[in-house]
């Protein structure tokens, strides 16, 4: 029986036979079969990855096209923002104050890529053009440049096993650590100034670095004729404040400048760049939303190889203008008379003054001046912020008191004679006035009145001499009063701050008799105007403010254009009490400049603008443990409707029979009135 052998014939072989005989042998069938499918395999491979990329490429051109492109054209331009004008200020009448004068300023944006060493080498060729101010270089900037000048031997403080095992930060650290002072006492003159430019240029900002502002005109010749070899460094317009007149209520107009170290982080979350110039103090920083404007912005768009190919420049729109509520001519006057008046008083060194509207809360004038190393110079801020024991100015307050808590009522009387009190000097009035009623009390001051009244508040039978028990109920009863007025808190005035005065705390029952005639808290002049203007109004008490209107800036004209904003009279409270009560206090301010006794008449009786006030005089120690005066004046008219309110402080006068405050009163109400 015969085996049958299969044999596999060599592919080379086998093809020789097919093109031999013809014939295809099954051997090459199968091969060719499995090629076949091989191939088939992968062309459906092909076909599908081709079909993925065919739909990603679709994709990416159709649906996120848009958005490529424009991430694309992100990536290849640089935007620099940089400040525009500031609005102006302008007083009520449209009379400028405050405008913009053209500066010039040295520049620097970052040229993409650049280095330390590059910005450093940069930084030695303008120090060598310009001159800058080296005196806010900190012990850590000069370190910084101390490593970045000094390499080799800022890494020989490191041993070869600290470098080996510490990282860059690590390594820096300790290097700042090691640095002595001998070593920055290196630093010279002419390199303290490459650092102060240095450190300008590693300002994180997105906006153009301000190197230097206000250069000479010989810096700007040196600069404009080098700035081809000095990348990313230009020279701009710029602006600063001008204050059209002089000192005139500058302090108030605050400041200009860098925004400060602790404020940056609020300032970036509100879109700002760290190198934006700000309102940084009064007006200028509370309205700085308005004055700012929209910044100017220069968008560098670059090619391919990194080359600039284009220089957009969107040229923002300057500040919006402030109008304030203050009168210019009358401030002027207001702070001319009250240097004429400390010249011919001897015993006075300073004086503050606040004119406003009653009604409204607009501040028509507020000055201050004080008597510093033989000149008379501007405190317009005192008036703000520094406070004083005000003397019988507040017996208004103090008498409506004793109305609402129900210890007197209009009419009751008291003997105006000396009080004794066991362990307190004895309480009496410049001259004992026998049995006078709240409306003489107001017009002659009397203290003694007020001592009864606060007696009273403190539950003290003054025949039995027992009482007072609670001394803390006392004193808050009064405070709880007083504020209605505006004393001892915020007036709410549109400035970023203001002192609220000294809150002498709880003591002795003759410390609330003091305080009952203005000799124990203190107070400042904007407030004793605010408690003022709140009798007048019949109780109302009205926020104070320096912003009357908001304007668009009129660029052709010069002027102020349209309206955006007006500040609206913002009543704060109502004095809770009966009006005819405060019509009783009314009639004796009225007393007090007008009465046959009043203690203001010499100056006011028969002024033809029917004024109404109060005078205060307060006790206070001078330097050497003797006593000086605070003479003190409150007003307002016309008495029937008032629209004009004054307040007048004259700290630390060595006379108590100086006439001062009455004096600066009287010509600044005659100003007024006199002004049509």
């Amino acid at each position: 029986m015969l085996r049958k052998y299969q044999f596999t014939l060599p592919g080379e072989l086998a093809s020789f036979l097919f093109e031999f005989t013809g014939k295809e042998i099954p051997e090459m069938r199968e091969k060719r079969r499995i090629l076949y499918s091989r191939f088939n395999i992968l062309f459906m491979i092909v076909f599908l990855l081709f079909s993925i990329l065919i739909l990603r490429l679709g994709k990416i051109q159709i649906v996120k096209g848009e958005e490529y492109r424009e991430e694309s054209e992100k990536t290849n331009q640089t935007v620099y923002s940089w400040n525009t004008p500031r609005g102006k200020i302008y007083d009520r009448n449209g009379t400028v104050l405050v405008e913009n004068e053209p500066i010039y300023t040295l520049t620097y944006a970052d040229p993409a890529g650049s280095t330390q060493q590059e910005k450093l080498e940069l930084a030695k060729k303008l120090a060598g053009m310009i001159s800058v101010d080296t005196k806010n270089m900190t012990e850590r900037d000069k370190k910084d440049y101390w490593i970045l000048t000094r390499k080799d031997k800022a890494y020989a403080k490191l041993s070869s096993t600290e470098q080996a095992n510490l990282d860059d930060n690590e390594e820096y650290d300790l290097i700042l650590e090691r640095i002595t002072d001998k070593e920055l006492k290196e630093i010279t003159g002419e390199e303290m100034e490459v650092l102060a430019i240095k450190k300008e240029m590693d300002t994180d900002s997105s906006s153009a670095k301000r190197l230097k502002s206000g250069l000479t005109t010989e810096e700007r010749a040196v600069l404009n004729e080098n700035l081809g070899k000095l990348p990313g460094v230009e020279v701009k317009v710029d602006s600063q404040r001008d204050y059209i007149y002089g000192d005139t209520l500058r302090q108030l107009f605050g400041k200009v400048g860098r925004i400060p170290e602790e404020e940056a982080d609020t300032y970036e979350e509100n879109g700002y760049d760290l190198n934006d110039l700000v309102g940084t103090s009064f007006l200028e920083q509370y309205y700085e939303k308005w004055l700012q404007g929209e910044k100017e912005k220069t968008t560098y768009i670059k090619d391919g190889t990194g080359e600039i190919s284009e220089v957009k420049v969107d040229p923002g729109e300057s500040g919006k203008d402030l109008i304030l509520t203050i009168d210019l001519n009358l401030q002027q006057e207001a702070e001319k008379i009250i240097v004429e008046e400390l010249k011919k008083d001897n015993g006075a060194k300073s004086a503050y003054v606040v004119v406003t509207n009653p009604k409204t809360g607009e501040i028509l004038a507020i000055a201050g001046k004080k008597e510093m190393e033989k000149d008379i110079q501007d405190e317009a801020y005192g008036a703000l912020y520094n406070s004083y024991a005000m003397g019988s100015t507040v017996k208004g307050a103090t008498v409506l008191t004793g109305y609402e808590t129900g210890v007197i009522s209009p009419g009751d009387t008291f003997l105006d004679a000396p009080i004794k009190l066991s362990g307190t000097p004895l309480k009496k009035s410049y001259v004992n006035m026998g049995r006078i009623n709240e409306l003489t009390a107001l017009e002659r001051s009397s203290n003694v009145y007020m001592f009864h009244i606060a007696m009273k508040i403190g539950d003290y039978d003054y025949g039995a001499r027992s009482g007072f028990e609670d001394p803390e109920e006392s004193y808050d009863t009064f405070r709880k009063y007083f504020a209605q007025f505006g004393l001892g808190v915020e007036t709410g005035i549109d400035l970023p701050t203001e002192a609220t005065g000294y809150d002498g705390g709880v003591q002795k029952l003759g410390n609330l008799m003091d305080f009952a005639i203005g000799q124990f808290d203190t107070y400042t002049p904007l407030q004793l105007v605010q408690y003022v203007s709140t009798i007048a109004n019949d109780g109302n008490r009205v926020q104070p403010h320096l912003m009357k209107e908001i304007r668009e800036p009129n660029h052709e004209s010069g002027q102020s254009g349209e309206v955006l904003e007006q500040f609206k009279t913002n009543v704060l409270n109502t004095v809770d009490m009966d009006l005819s009560y405060i019509k009783r206090v009314q009639e004796g301010f009225r007393l007090v400049m007008n009465g046959s006794h009043g203690t203001a008449a010499s100056h006011f009786k028969g002024a033809a603008y029917h004024p109404a006030g109060k005078t205060g005089t307060a006790q206070v120690l001078d330097e050497d443990g003797g006593y000086n005066y605070n003479l003190t004046l409150v007003g307002y008219a016309p008495y029937e409707d008032p629209e004009v309110a004054i307040s007048v402080v004259v700290p630390d006068v060595e006379n108590d029979t100086s006439t001062i405050n009455k004096a600066i009163g009287k010509r600044i109400l005659d100003a007024y009135f006199d002004k049509d």
